[in-house]
């Protein structure tokens, strides 16, 4: 993704809603650069625990975040409340690839858009292993 295409909220299929909150905000009065990290994280995490594939507890198998990315278009601030569009756009034998983009209010252009990637290891040796297929048929369900 270039940093000339703003994606619109019509291209993911899993929205995410989250409410910034005040301490997000940095000393130049918007959501600091490292929060939507967190917002990516929450939101694939969030669509993961809804199709209930993810047990982060006593789960064989988890998922690491091994590659990340973020481009800014236009500023968050608290109080606003946003929306974390996610679509996958690549299933491999261990890895998946998300696309993510945080939307304010009901803008449809966003104001931030990048990827992120899991890699899917055994829970006790951290060795690859491969996607579950309960895993992928729920990803299937949003991928583009």
């Amino acid at each position: 993704m270039s940093l000339q295409t703003i994606p619109t909220i019509h291209q993911f299929p899993y929205k995410h809603s989250i409410t910034t909150r005040w301490r997000d905000n940095d000393v130049y009065g918007h959501v600091n650069n490292v929060v939507y990290y967190s917002w990516f994280d929450t939101a694939v995490n969030g669509y993961l625990l809804l199709q209930n594939v993810l047990d982060f507890k006593a789960g064989e198998v988890v998922g690491l975040v091994v590659e990340t990315q973020c481009n800014y278009f236009k500023p968050v601030a608290f109080p606003d409340k946003i929306t974390v569009g996610v679509a996958v756009t690549k299933v491999g034998n261990s890895s998946v690839r998300y696309e993510v983009a945080v939307f304010k209010g009901d803008e449809a252009d966003a104001c931030a858009a990048g990827h992120f990637i899991h890699v899917y290891v055994d829970a006790k040796s951290h060795k690859p292993v491969f996607v579950p297929g309960e895993l992928r048929t729920a990803l299937a369900k949003i991928e583009r």
